[in-house]
């Protein structure tokens, strides 16, 4: 990976964290204020909506930390190690996190006439998709995996090599 695209990456990181902390700190805040005009019921369940969207959040802020983590190792040349499961597991289980939370909205947000039937199945449908850009994570794990192995093997046979010359 280049070192123009690594540095174009960390920008978008520190950028996207910059902004979940806005969010998390002043859009909630103002979203909490909002959410009275919106109806008795959706009053009524503010602080589990509250509480997820808090949660959604900090589950991008983990992979985003996680993804400069892996960054990091792959402009040192770590990248294919055992070190760099740790990050992705923990990126597969924030994911898999977000996906359950997604689907806690839905189910927190469907009783009531408050929010349309329709709105409730799309937060539905971004659950399942957030669950399938967790299982394109594991998949690269995988292949990390193989990648790893594989790049053992050629270490050991140029240790055996080294010997025979």
């Amino acid at each position: 990976m280049g070192r123009l695209a690594v540095l174009a990456l960390r920008g978008v990181l520190v950028l996207g964290l910059a902004g979940s902390l806005f969010v998390q700190t002043v859009m909630v805040a103002l979203f909490a204020a909002d959410l009275e005009d919106f109806g008795p019921g959706l009053v009524a369940r503010r602080v589990p909506i509250l509480g997820i969207i808090v949660l959604g959040i900090l589950t991008t802020q983990i992979t985003m930390v996680c993804v400069w983590r892996l960054l990091t190792m792959v402009r040192r040349g770590t990248v294919f190690s055992h070190a760099a499961f740790r990050y992705v597991d923990i990126v597969i289980g924030a994911m898999a996190a977000a996906a359950l939370l997604a689907f806690a909205m839905a189910v927190t947000l469907a009783p009531g006439e408050e929010v349309a039937p329709g709105i409730v199945g799309l937060i539905c449908g971004a659950s399942v998709m957030i669950g399938g850009v967790g299982l394109v994570v594991f998949v690269m794990r995988t292949l990390l995996a193989q990648a790893v192995a594989r790049d053992a093997e050629a270490k050991h046979l140029r240790a055996e090599l080294d010997e025979v010359i």
